[in-house]
């Protein structure tokens, strides 16, 4: 208890002579003491004063405040804990550990005989979180020439070291971390050295942050045979819009998938599922634990009915023929007639997917693209053509089941067909006199094909209607299923569609051209191969396809009578027709030539389309030379082809 004296003689009792000097007292109780010091008047001032109440109106503002910024405080951490949980929850998480990926082996592709036409190669990459980099700035400026300042200073020095480390050049690493995302792991150098790579892990611990990944480089056989590449495509960095859709599926920026041809249609299958690895770390990015580990799926191993020998072969041949010609464009198809297993399909002139696979150069590219031949096109199953006589079967087995025409159905060709003021020619001058539909089809007349499709005012023929109906069964004027992206669709036409795009009616003239595979009738090499096999296999549409083995269940199309008519005028062509050289091959062949006109100033495109052996087929043939002429273009190819196949067939 402490209080002032009154006067100097109270302060003289205890010797507390200076003034204004403080007492005091023990708290001992004792009543005694104070009444002797204090007197009975000074007792009860002091009693007065300790039990006088503070005002009210401040004890309750008091309270008030106090209990406001309680409950201010239980809010907000209300708030953070129950609200924000998550987040601030997700952003501890990330402060402390970090998830690498764990790529997978992305699926060997191989021909039929075992050939790898698609492999992996070992390689190894430098990788960055940047935010783990211990001088990665903990504060950066909004304005972006500053920021990306402040991260070329703090990041220079790191960088350089494990550049010089690693044997590579720093040049473009620090301008790689300066566009970067702080919390997505950046590619910032691809092939690493095995050697530096060793070395770097020996030292993993003196460079948070970064990080060496074991990867793979994709190697692909076309090469030897550039041809394949419109076959097997190839795979390529992740672009942006491409990210925009693949992130949820576990694709990082810099991560590779299929970008062209069969790559790109198994990408799944191919790649397999990646791994993760969640590893602890701490605030100087040192990793200290792996919390947890999934482990990749490897990608499946694909084998393909493509023949790589074949393949080979007919780029050699192509490029034999024709050298004598004004072009180097052509398309080559190989089928199994029976489950549309595909054997070869070249697109000549071809490219080495290699280029792109390990990131093409600008003069490259821009080489290809500028090429007159368009090696990136590949014209196989994606170019559109005239089909030309090519079509005269189908027509020829449309007429047969409805009932336009029978095997002994005649027309005499004198050389062609008079339609008001328009003549429509026979390919030979005078004709071909009496023609029955195995004439026609082996000689390739117009006129019995002009009557069949549009008639005369003596005979009704089909009409265009009928025609592109029974070109549709046949699969033209759709895809044809094979398992390759940017496959075209040939096109139809129909009286509308011509009504609707050139302004015009459909004339019988127009059906006459349609009926021998010209006019606005187009088709792919493919299409052409996949028709041609109803009449090879006795009657049945089936699907082309790459994979070994991946068959699809065939749609009857045609009876076997009909079926019979048509091979045995399709046998007719090669025996005594347009296509005599193919009695050289040492098997029977059955086909169809055909010459197909586009251009009123440039060649038409050649043609051959035909099966072997005649008694029972093993294989379809389509060859498509653009620009080659007449069928003395196609049908030589073909010769060589189907002579090579037969004296070095593989089994499976």
């Amino acid at each position: 208890m402490i209080f002032r004296s009154r006067n100097k003689a109270e302060r003289n009792i205890f010797g507390l002579a200076d003034k204004g000097e403080s007492w005091l007292l023990p708290d001992s109780g004792d009543s005694q003491v104070e009444n002797m010091i204090l007197g009975p008047e000074r007792q009860q001032t002091k009693w007065a004063s300790m039990s006088s109440p503070i005002d009210r109106k401040r004890w309750r503002l008091g309270a008030f405040l106090m209990l406001t910024v309680f409950g201010l405080l239980i809010g907000r951490s209300a708030y953070l804990q129950v609200v924000q949980g998550d987040y601030y929850r997700g952003i501890a998480d990330a402060n402390r550990t970090r998830v690498n990926v764990i790529p997978s082996h992305r699926g060997i592709i191989k021909d039929r005989n075992g050939q790898e036409l698609a492999e992996n190669a070992p390689a190894f990459r430098l990788l960055v979180w940047p935010k783990d980099l211990p001088e990665w700035p903990s504060k950066l400026s909004k304005v972006e020439s500053e920021r990306q300042e402040q991260i070329r200073n703090a990041v220079t020095a790191p960088v350089s070291a494990i550049a010089a480390e690693l044997g590579i050049s720093p040049a473009n690493l620090v301008e790689k971390l300066v566009t970067a995302e702080p919390d997505e792991q950046l590619l910032l150098a691809e092939d690493v050295s095995y050697d530096h790579a060793m070395a770097f892990y020996a030292k993993q611990s003196d460079y948070p942050g970064f990080m060496i990944e074991f990867s793979e480089k994709r190697n692909y056989y076309t090469s030897a045979i550039p041809t394949l590449s419109h076959v097997l495509g190839y795979t390529g960095p992740v672009n942006t819009e491409e990210y925009k859709t693949l992130k949820d599926k576990g694709y990082r920026r810099f991560d590779s998938l299929g970008k062209q041809g069969f790559e790109a249609w198994h990408e799944d299958e191919l790649r397999g599922q990646y791994g993760e690895e969640v590893v602890e770390v701490n605030a100087q990015g040192r990793a200290l634990r792996v919390v947890s580990r999934r482990e990749a799926v490897d990608g499946k191993d694909l084998t393909l009915a493509i023949d790589a020998q074949l393949q080979a072969y007919i780029e050699v041949a192509l490029e034999e023929r024709l050298k004598t010609t004004p072009t180097q464009r052509a398309a080559v198809v190989v089928m199994n007639p029976h489950n549309g297993e595909i054997l070869a399909l070249v697109s000549a002139p071809g490219f080495d997917a290699n280029l792109f696979a390990n990131g093409i150069s600008t003069e490259n590219y821009q080489a290809l693209l500028n090429d007159p031949n368009a090696p990136l096109f590949p014209r196989a199953y994606a170019g559109e053509y005239p089909a030309g006589s090519t079509i005269k079967p189908v027509f020829a087995a449309a007429a047969l089941a409805n009932g336009t025409i029978t095997p002994q159905t005649t027309f005499l060709s004198t050389g062609g067909v008079m339609l008001g003021n328009r003549f429509f020619p026979d390919w030979r001058p005078g004709g071909h006199g009496i023609t029955d539909v195995y004439h026609a089809i082996a000689d390739s007349v117009n006129t019995f094909f002009y009557m069949i499709g549009g008639g005369n005012e003596t005979f009704p023929g089909m009409g265009l209607e009928k025609l592109m109906t029974a070109a549709l069964s046949f699969g033209y004027g759709q895809k044809t299923g094979v398992d390759l992206p940017g496959e075209a669709d040939g096109f139809l036409p129909s009286k509308k569609w011509k009504e609707e795009a050139k302004g015009e009616p459909w004339y019988v003239g127009d059906t006459y051209n349609v009926s021998i595979g010209q006019g606005d009738f187009l088709a792919t090499p493919l299409q052409v191969a996949r028709a041609t096999a109803v009449f090879a296999n006795g009657g049945n549409l089936v699907t082309p396809h790459l994979v070994m083995g991946d068959n699809k269940p065939a749609q009857s199309i045609l009876e076997p009578d009909i079926v019979s008519v048509v091979r045995d005028a399709m046998r007719e062509t090669v025996t005594n027709g347009s296509a005599r050289s193919l009695q050289l091959v040492p098997v029977a062949v059955a086909g169809k030539t055909g010459t197909a006109q586009w251009s009123s100033t440039k060649a038409p495109h050649s043609w051959f389309t035909g099966f072997a052996p005649f008694d029972d087929p093993e294989i379809v043939i389509t060859v498509l030379v653009e620009q080659g002429g007449d069928e003395t273009a196609a049908v030589p190819v073909s010769r060589d082809i189907l002579e090579w196949y037969f004296a070095n067939r593989s089994t499976p």
